[in-house]
């Protein structure tokens, strides 16, 4: 059975009944590097664990991050330890294995897969082992085995020309690249699962993107280095000089930062903005630039709350703005990162929930969201329309403590103007 971080139960537990050992021993310094080097640990993360004052509190800090990052942490840091000449540590950590192992039962045992189209989280191990099967289940609210026929709504004139002038420029044919990322089959040896449901997600969003009037490329179950190469030249086309906006959608098992390739690599969502920043990508300055992930950020379930009595509140407190003084420059500068917006399937920390007949939670919601709205809505304003959907869902798997789990989509934006994407609308020559 899976822990609640996508590390397998027993390793958790390993770590768990000999950290002490670990604390008081551990030599990080070599250690941190070949750990950044297996993609474990981020150079971020490697500066957090060394602001820790002492040796005792830097190896508790980095214990208390393993069982966070992903299903090949566990063997990754045992690697580790023999490379950098501890292998003391790495044989109490596999001896302690078996007695443990042993005693995990695992939810499949209980439960007929066949029988309920289950949602999975989307840093889940793959089912091969007996210890690699806990799965998180959700009753099919329908009967559909796929998307449903889209069809979006188009813009009216009236509209385009009463919000344009506060909008970002979108009339081009096409209005833009996107690139969607879908890995759904994974490397037989790193334990993560097969997508089930993926494709689902990626036929929904392509339609969807087409739709919407986008020229769309579709690429299946890369490699990180392969991840990587196709999102740099993706990046460097020169077509985005003619296009007024450009979409990426990555579809994958995750952990908080990172997106596996097939090959149960990492790569780091900050890269992939970075390759389409004003610096890097010159070509889509001033442009919206839209990301979508589907991964999980993490492990943790959102077990929910009990909502009190009474109406929702939903505050939005004001921000105060500072005037500084102007200085003259003759030349237009523009801030590293600005005009993207990036939808999340969950908040950090947390898993992503996919159906398996019908897709993901989120991107169901984003498909349906966008078709019916955005004629009129600007996309801000359609993701807190995705968040609520999200919100409102709730998983079946009574008896599990996956039972009534919960999701929550968020976004971020640095758009700078509203973001209407003008569906169907053809300006007048």
């Amino acid at each position: 059975m899976l822990g609640t971080c996508g590390m397998q139960r027993c390793h958790q537990e390993v770590l768990k009944k000999n950290r002490v050992s670990l604390a008081k021993q551990m030599v990080l310094k070599e250690l941190l590097e070949h750990l950044i080097e297996k993609d474990i640990v981020t150079i971020e993360m490697m500066e957090t664990i060394q602001a820790k004052p002492g040796s005792f509190s830097q190896n508790v800090e980095l214990l208390n991050l393993l069982p966070k990052r992903g299903p090949t942490a566990f063997s990754a840091f045992c690697e580790a330890l023999r490379e950098t000449k501890q292998q003391h540590l790495e044989e109490m950590l596999l001896n302690a294995l078996p007695s443990l192992s042993n005693g995990i039962k695992t939810l499949g045992q209980h439960y007929d897969e066949s029988s309920v189209p289950f949602s999975v989280c989307e840093s889940r191990l793959s089912p091969k082992r007996p210890c690699c099967t806990g799965e998180m289940m959700e009753r099919s609210l329908d009967n559909g085995d796929g998307p449903p026929y889209m069809s979006v709504k188009p813009c009216t004139p009236e509209f385009y020309h009463a919000h344009q002038h506060l909008a970002y420029k979108l009339i081009s044919q096409p209005r833009g690249l996107a690139l969607v990322l879908s890995n759904i089959h994974f490397s037989s040896d790193n334990d993560l699962e097969f997508r089930s449901g993926g494709d689902v997600d990626c036929t929904g969003l392509e339609m969807l993107f087409k739709h919407l009037g986008y020229k769309v490329t579709v690429l299946h179950d890369q490699t990180v280095q392969e991840m990587q190469e196709a999102l740099q030249k993706f990046s460097q086309l020169q077509t985005h000089r003619n296009v007024d906006s450009c979409i990426v959608a990555l579809l994958s098992h995750g952990i908080e930062g990172g997106i596996y390739g097939v090959d149960g690599k990492l790569l780091q969502v900050q890269e992939v903005f970075r390759l389409f920043d004003n610096a890097n990508c010159p070509n889509l300055q001033n442009k919206p630039k839209m990301f979508f992930i589907q991964a999980c950020r993490g492990d943790e379930t959102d077990r929910g709350v009990d909502q009190r009595d009474g109406k929702e509140r939903s505050d939005s407190p004001g921000c105060e703005e500072t005037d500084a003084n102007k200085e003259e420059n003759p030349r237009l500068r523009l801030p590293t990162c600005s005009d993207m917006i990036c939808g999340y399937a969950c908040l950090k920390g947390t898993a992503a929930m996919r159906n398996t007949k019908r897709g993901s939670w989120y991107i169901e919601a984003l498909t349906s969201v966008f078709a019916e709205n955005s004629q009129n809505m600007h996309v801000a304003d359609m993701l807190v329309k995705v968040n609520r959907l999200i919100k409102q869902r709730e998983g079946y798997a009574p008896g599990t403590e996956f039972h009534r789990c919960k999701e929550m989509s968020e976004y971020c934006s640095t758009l700078c103007q509203d973001l209407y994407l003008f569906p169907g609308y053809l300006p007048r020559n």
